[in-house]
């Protein structure tokens, strides 16, 4: 398995000048010279990127496609871009940027989604575009100015609302799990959020598919793994397998303890852990259960 590197990104750049787009339309045109990112020391003289995002969000989904793919199909399922499922919030304008499903469509029922994506990648190193047509890598994503991937907060945000739009869309949402996929470290302010995101079930993991972002320090896991850089595919293999062999239930509610301690009391009464477990969140959820 070839997770994202150096190489990965420069492929990028070669693709789109041959099939998209020009050098001014993807790199910052800085002193007569090409760069992805503002290098610490320069200026940007006002210019600004926005042509090359949604290049690069078509290639981070159509590579994390085909990454997971065959192991989607080890699960006799479809890995799929871009698809839609109103009644769990995934409509045209906002689809799942990568889910895994029983059937080979764009659109879909919440009960044959088994697993959703949601990708915030982008390139992540600075690069210069060259005379001689070559990408030359120029340093990490501490050399320039940018703020790449996970390490956007506004990139954070949008994933973080994505995946509770989803929880509260329907109650069909609660079987399916939600991975952020990433190709950078996260930030220190984002720590202890993805653990807890992660802890009470909104987010079931973020995940960076770069195992080395950067030779000097970055955040590699969080403290209780709500994040985690990918290293290899036996380490995707053991965080997915149980998202999909297991049968997940998320819930949530804020009730009177009193309350809480009646439900508690009432589920005890089932006969075995499963059936505990269902009168327990048919309660929760608002049923009767007379008395």
């Amino acid at each position: 398995m070839n997770l994202w590197n150096v190489e990965t990104e420069k492929q990028f750049f070669l693709e789109a000048l041959k099939t998209f787009s020009s050098p001014e339309k993807l790199f910052y045109n800085l002193e007569n010279r090409y760069f992805a990112f503002v290098p610490k020391g320069f200026d940007t003289n006002g210019q600004t990127l926005q042509s090359r995002n949604s290049l690069i969000g078509q290639f981070t989904e159509r590579w994390c496609r085909d990454l997971f793919s065959s192991y989607a199909k080890q699960f006799g399922l479809y890995a799929l871009n871009g698809v839609v499922c109103e009644e769990i919030g995934l409509t045209k304008q906002s689809s799942a940027d990568l889910a895994f499903c029983t059937k080979n469509s764009f659109i879909q029922r919440a009960e044959d989604i088994k697993l959703i994506f949601e990708i915030k990648m982008s390139i992540v190193s600075n690069y210069e575009f060259c005379d001689n047509q070559e990408v030359k890598f120029l340093g990490d994503f501490k050399t320039h100015k940018g703020q790449p991937s996970l390490l956007r907060s506004d990139s954070m945000l949008k994933a973080i609302g994505k995946a509770i739009n989803i929880r509260v869309s329907s109650s069909k949402s609660t079987n399916i799990p939600i991975v952020i996929l990433g190709n950078s470290p996260i930030s220190e302010n984002y720590a202890h959020k993805v653990d807890y995101l992660k802890k009470c079930g909104v987010i079931q993991n973020f995940l960076s598919l770069n195992p080395k972002p950067s030779d000097s320090d970055f955040i590699e896991q969080s403290k209780e793994k709500g994040f985690l850089t990918i290293q290899s595919e036996k380490q995707i293999k053991q965080i997915l397998s149980p998202l999909l062999n297991n049968k997940l239930h998320y819930f949530s509610a804020m009730i009177d303890k009193n309350e809480l301690g009646r439900i508690i009391k009432i589920s005890s009464e089932e006969n075995s852990d499963l059936e505990r477990a269902e009168k327990f969140l048919a309660l929760i959820n608002g049923e009767s259960y007379g008395g």
